[in-house]
């Protein structure tokens, strides 16, 4: 895609597909390896991501899974703080995007460390606040910021996701908000069907001409199709990796990163023609 983010000055460019490393600070995330809780083991994790070949470092601090009770805003702010402390000590110059629901705490990402980017979620089922009032407060709050901005849609179905996500575009734009990432939402409103009848028509979201971000790195989509377990889910991701890469995915947000770059330069040296819509 002819795309080109600005993120605080430096630009990241989607001429080919880039690769977001997923760093934790939650003791809960739905896969136990990813989880980082001392300075120690996300200074490693840090160094292990843009090492093996990643261009972006996710930080998370409030686990959004399905089953999961959200944190409050000051713990989730108390972790994200000291985490990001680190990443920017250890990585001064890396692309970070920061993984959080909160207009608040993207605020404090951002004000205070220098965030690149917002990875929104949306708010969980069982958060507090209604979903949208969440939403509209995040819009004003990112294009407020002048950083760029990931929309993930809940909905279940590739049409409902392109009208939801086409109407999140004209509402952040009438905002001012310039640079915007679509995430069609693996795992969040959906069976596991519906996942997978959106990733057959993945290629449709690039009506929108904005760049497409899949996180599906070891979900349940995969593991629950096999019956096996978050561990054993890396060879059914690498899998998807290849199908998504086919249908024009721009940002992979990973566990794996070594994987998921040797997918992205396997794919290059195929010269496989990404199917997309024109």
């Amino acid at each position: 895609m002819d795309y080109t983010l600005n993120c605080n000055g430096r630009l990241l460019a989607f001429n080919e597909p880039q690769v977001m490393g997923i760093l934790n600070v939650t003791p809960d995330s739905f896969y136990a390896d990813s989880r980082q809780q001392t300075e120690h083991d996300v200074a490693m994790r840090t160094e292990e991501i843009l090492s093996q070949g990643g261009s972006i470092i996710d930080v998370g601090a409030c686990s959004t899974r399905p089953d999961s009770e959200p944190v409050s805003e000051a713990e989730e702010a108390e972790r994200l703080r000291w985490a990001l402390a680190v990443v920017r000590r250890e990585a001064p110059q890396t692309i970070v995007s920061v993984d959080t629901f909160r207009p608040q705490i993207a605020r404090m990402a951002v004000e205070e460390f220098g965030a690149d980017i917002i990875n929104d979620v949306g708010a969980p089922a069982n958060s507090k606040q209604p979903i949208a009032n969440s939403q509209e407060n995040m819009f004003r709050m990112v294009s407020r910021l002048r950083v760029p901005y990931i929309f993930m849609s809940r909905k279940s179905s590739i049409r409902d996701i392109l009208l939801d996500s086409a109407e999140a575009v004209d509402q952040l734009r009438s905002m001012g908000q310039k640079d915007i990432i679509i995430d069609p939402g693996f795992g969040f409103g959906k069976t596991l069907e519906q996942n997978y009848e959106v990733m057959q028509h993945m290629e449709r979201l690039h009506m929108l001409r904005l760049p497409l971000l899949v996180g599906i790195s070891r979900k349940s989509m995969i593991y629950k199709l096999l019956q096996t377990n978050p561990e054993q889910a890396l060879n059914g991701t690498t899998v998807l990796h290849t199908i998504v890469l086919l249908k024009g995915a721009d940002i992979l947000r990973v566990h794996d990163v070594r994987e998921a770059v040797e997918c992205v330069k396997i794919m290059a040296a195929t010269k496989i023609t990404t199917h997309t819509e024109s």
